[in-house]
């Protein structure tokens, strides 16, 4: 028979390489004093000197864009693509960006998108030779420039600026493509996998080359190629304070683990997706992201298994942002993290917040494994069940037995399995009404803090120093997540193994069984009691 595979065991023996960095990068560019319609007639008037704010202004502007555009494009010889609607763009753009020799600007795609932009519309007057205008935001189809560039620093990437007011950009770049140029330039070997690294004879100087990135290198970057490329701002405009600033869009912060096999990637995957399908519920969720889910959260809370071809994607959803997991071509796994809306981190979205955007993208990645493997490595040492399920003197004190199969006990575990605190911590009020909702009965504070006690004194719980919080021991954990697995994953199904959806062959090997009691009670002439 063949041997259950350990997620704890592969993660402790068989991984080569274990990096955290950050992926892809989508940013919003956007001029701070040009999102209202009062700042549109002050920019007209005042910046421009423009006596009737009026949308000849704006038509003006784009005009002159779309025109400097097609020069730069001609003067230059670079290749411009008109993409259509249903064109996958960076599939066109990519022979040009591996066939580039230099850096430089390799593409220009012109695309119409939807963006949102200001309209104008004529307001009344008394006087119908007088003309005024109001402004108003709205989505409308317009054309968007993609300069697609090499960057000495980051490698592929792309700016994508909008031809109308108030000129929205976007600027997309990969942190992996950054940090293998990084480590080049620092004489730190490697090998590529996809684009992320496969091995590495110096992970600490590698891992210390992803953390350095951060803001002001996408700064960098940013002000590098808008100095590089046409826009509809020009320096005039940027004195008087109308450039753009960057803010963030979608973080994609991943971990990637490259086992020693391309066997051991996969047997983690298939011991992770047998084993933790369930990772997006909403208290699994909570304890990754380390939010709070209440009530009235709104979201989606979801597992989903994508399968592409022989390639699985697991995706675990919280309101806009979600973590991933799935096999890097078939030889490492690789976490992200992806955030869509920073504010589902409780972060701000201005570039300068990045870090701290990372740091809890980290986390979530890092409690992510903590999860599977508390899943798994559940099992407890005989010692350790005998001390907790029977009566014992514990600091001087007789402390009562978690026994297993006690209703309150069951209810107590599994709310701290559904918390899983040692992460998040707990107090007695937010873990008694756990316990209560999973328990079905009354259950009031004096019954909390008796079963605290209990936990504290059989090593199970400490107290966070000078406060009223408490978190899970390693003990704990496993013992909580014991005490569920074992009774909902194999006990409930054994009680019930022979009525459906238990297996057919099983149901009927019971039958025969029953059958074999029945004949034996029969024979022995001792009624069934009524």
């Amino acid at each position: 028979m063949a041997s259950v595979v350990s997620i704890s065991d592969l993660l402790d023996g068989h991984v080569v390489l274990d990096l955290e960095c950050l992926d892809r990068i989508y940013l919003n560019a956007y001029v701070p004093i040009l999102q209202v319609s009062g700042q549109v007639v002050t920019f007209m008037r005042d910046h421009l000197h423009c006596p009737i704010p009026s949308p000849a202004v704006m038509t003006k502007i784009g005009e002159r864009f779309r025109a400097a555009v097609a020069a730069f494009a001609d003067s230059n010889n670079i290749p411009v693509l008109r993409f259509k609607a249903d064109d996958r763009q960076i599939d066109l753009v990519r022979p040009l960006w591996q066939g580039a020799a230099h850096p430089g600007v390799v593409a220009i795609g012109v695309a119409q998108e939807f963006q949102r932009v200001f309209t104008a519309h004529q307001r009344p007057t008394r006087d119908p030779k007088v003309h005024l205008f109001g402004f108003d935001k709205a989505d409308r189809r317009v054309t968007v420039y993609y300069f697609y560039v090499l960057d000495a620093d980051f490698g592929p990437g792309f700016i994508k600026i909008c031809s109308w007011f108030p000129y929205p950009a976007k600027v997309w770049l990969n942190g992996h493509e950054w940090a293998k140029r990084q480590a080049t330039k620092a004489g730190v070997a490697f090998t590529e996998l996809a684009n992320g690294f496969a091995t590495c004879e110096a992970p600490a100087r590698l891992q210390g080359i992803c953390d350095q990135l951060g803001p002001a290198h996408i700064q960098t970057f940013f002000e590098r190629w808008l100095r590089a490329v046409p826009t509809p701002l020009d320096d005039a405009d940027r004195a008087g304070g109308y450039w753009w600033e960057l803010s963030m869009r979608q973080v994609e912060m991943s971990r990637t683990i490259v086992f020693d096999a391309p066997r051991r990637a996969r047997a983690f995957f298939e011991a992770t997706v047998a084993d933790n399908i369930d990772i997006g519920r909403p208290d699994e969720v909570k304890v990754i992201f380390g939010r709070q889910i209440r009530s009235t959260t709104k979201g989606e809370f979801a597992t989903k298994v994508v399968t592409r071809g022989t390639d699985v994607t697991v995706n675990a959803f919280y309101k806009h942002s979600r973590i991933k997991e799935y096999l890097k071509e078939g030889r490492a796994l690789r976490i992200e993290t992806v955030v869509n809306a920073p504010n589902d981190l409780g972060c701000q979205r201005r570039l300068s917040n990045l870090p701290e955007l990372v740091a809890k993208a980290r986390a979530a990645n890092r409690r992510l494994l903590e999860v599977q493997r508390a899943g798994q490595g559940c099992a407890i040492e005989s010692a350790l069940f005998e001390r907790i399920s029977q009566p014992s003197v514990e600091e001087g004190q007789r402390t009562g037995a978690l026994r297993f199969g006690d209703p309150r006990v069951m209810a107590l575990t599994g709310a701290l399995c559904v918390a899983l605190t040692a992460t998040v911590g707990f107090t007695n009020k937010s873990l008694r009404a756990l316990v209560s909702s999973l328990l079905g009965a009354a259950y009031g504070p004096s019954q909390m803090t008796y079963d605290l006690r209990r936990l504290r004194l059989k090593g199970l719980v400490v107290r966070v120093p000078h406060t009223n919080t408490y978190t899970l021991t390693t003990d704990g954990l496993k013992t909580a997540v014991f005490y569920t697995k074992l009774d909902r994953r194999l006990l409930h199904p054994l009680l019930a193994a022979d009525k459906p959806p238990a297996p057919p062959a099983l149901r009927a090997a019971l039958a025969t069984i029953d059958k074999s009691c029945v004949e034996y009670i029969n024979r022995a002439r001792l009624a069934i009691a009524a």
